[in-house]
């Protein structure tokens, strides 16, 4: 069995602020991290997706205010709701400034692979509510070694 996590990441900070886990999909645990993030009234000024993500019904998922910082897949059209066509228009008028914070991802990425390092790839338990605590304890710990490292 495999489990799926997904973190939102405050770049200032670098504390994950919305942590979820899917044991179907990637997608599933995106969605979870984005309920939490909801119902704890967080409110996202900018995010920065992966190719995965890259799809009209993603965006439609976030404020009204939200900044996409997205690549675009190779079958991405440009007809979509306003925001949709920001995201674009962002991307084209100035490239290099997009790329830039577009890039700012590395952060996440890099506390990605050093929760891997620090806590292990594997999960022991069996049980779905226990795999869910057991992934979602490493983001505790992720938010308690950088509160520690201050």
């Amino acid at each position: 069995m495999f489990a799926y996590a997904f973190a939102f990441i405050d770049l200032k900070t670098n504390m994950y602020v919305g942590y979820g886990t899917g044991m179907r999909s990637e997608k599933e645990a995106f969605y979870n991290a984005k309920q939490m993030m909801s119902s704890l009234g967080i409110e996202i000024d900018s995010v920065r997706l992966d190719k995965y993500y890259t799809c009209q019904s993603i965006v439609k998922k976030f404020g009204t205010y939200t900044r996409f910082y997205i690549l675009p897949k190779t079958n991405t059209t440009v007809n979509g709701s306003k925001k949709w066509h920001e995201t674009w228009r962002d991307l084209i008028r100035d490239t290099m400034a997009f790329l830039k914070e577009y890039y700012r991802r590395e952060s996440s990425e890099s506390g990605f692979a050093s929760d891997k390092k620090s806590n292990g790839w594997n999960v022991w338990q069996r049980r779905l509510d226990r795999i869910a605590t057991a992934v979602m304890r490493k983001g505790v710990w992720h938010n308690l070694l950088v509160l520690g490292g201050r």
